[in-house]
């Protein structure tokens, strides 16, 4: 008599439908941003704190540019902003392009052809604009000074899509847009316990923990970023659950796969 070695089908597909449900879903609850503004009827009034220039900090780059009447006067100033190896912008440090710019010393200087040594440390860029003038303003009629950042560098790394370094374009940039640069948190970002950590001019840093569902974080100290911050979405425990789960059902599909094989090796034996 043939024997019959029967596979439990629907248990095995039972454990794949639970595992893809539980993997692939998430509450609505979790992923939604400002949820204590209402959806409809009266509007909320929301402050949002001001906006505080960044001080520059040794190691910053900044582009420095003197224009005059006459352009050949102030090239030598012009071309010495020097090539330093910066970060990319978008997607995945991969490389590292060059950025043009004077280079924050250790002492808080930059030093200028022409103007020579100028202490920027602790000052904001209009504030360095104003020093370089004066200075400036020793050796050129009316000159035209800009400074700005060339290496406004934040880091944001965890749950989000595009986790990498960006150069932001100018220097008043919130951290809305830099979440956003990198793509919005997945699915699986701890949105209620943002880490933010900010490097203050003696070398600490402060620590911040941010809820992104509540909409006061407009009116706090970290909404405006600073050069050098840096930014980590923690995963929820559902990534982990997630992850235990989709190892489970590889391990299933496995099971599967090696029980219809002995099945079939054991019927053949048995012809």
């Amino acid at each position: 008599m043939r024997k019959k070695y029967p596979l439990n089908s629907y248990f095995i597909l039972f454990i794949l439908f639970i595992s893809t449900t539980i993997f692939s879903c998430a509450s609505r609850k979790n992923i939604k941003y400002f949820e204590d503004i209402p959806d409809s009827g009266v509007l909320k009034t929301i402050p949002i704190t001001a906006y505080i220039e960044p001080k520059i900090q040794v190691d910053d780059i900044l582009s420095i540019v003197v224009s005059t009447v006459d352009p050949a006067a102030t090239q030598p100033i012009n071309l010495g902003n020097i090539s330093v190896l910066g970060s990319n912008n978008s997607g995945p440090v991969t490389t590292q392009p060059i950025i043009s710019g004077y280079l924050v010393s250790k002492d808080g200087d930059v030093e200028i052809p022409v103007l020579g040594k100028i202490h920027v440390l602790g000052l904001t860029t209009v504030e360095a604009r104003g020093a370089i003038k004066e200075r400036a303003d020793k050796f050129y009629n009316d000159p035209s000074v800009t400074v700005r950042y060339a290496n406004f560098k934040i880091t944001v790394t965890g749950e989000v899509a595009r986790p990498s370094v960006y150069i932001m374009p100018n220097e008043k940039v919130t951290l809305l847009d830099a979440l956003s640069m990198a793509g919005d948190l997945t699915i699986y970002g701890k949105r209620d316990n943002v880490l933010l950590l900010r490097e203050n001019n003696d070398g600490s840093k402060t620590a911040y923990r941010i809820n992104l569902t509540k909409s006061n974080l407009i009116d706090q100290p970290y909404y405006y970023l600073h050069q050098n911050d840096y930014i980590y979405v923690e995963p929820t425990k559902g990534k982990v659950a997630a992850n235990d789960i989709a190892q489970a059902r590889t391990y299933a599909i496995l099971s599967s796969i090696i029980t219809v094989i002995i099945v079939i090796i054991s019927r053949i034996n048995f012809k």
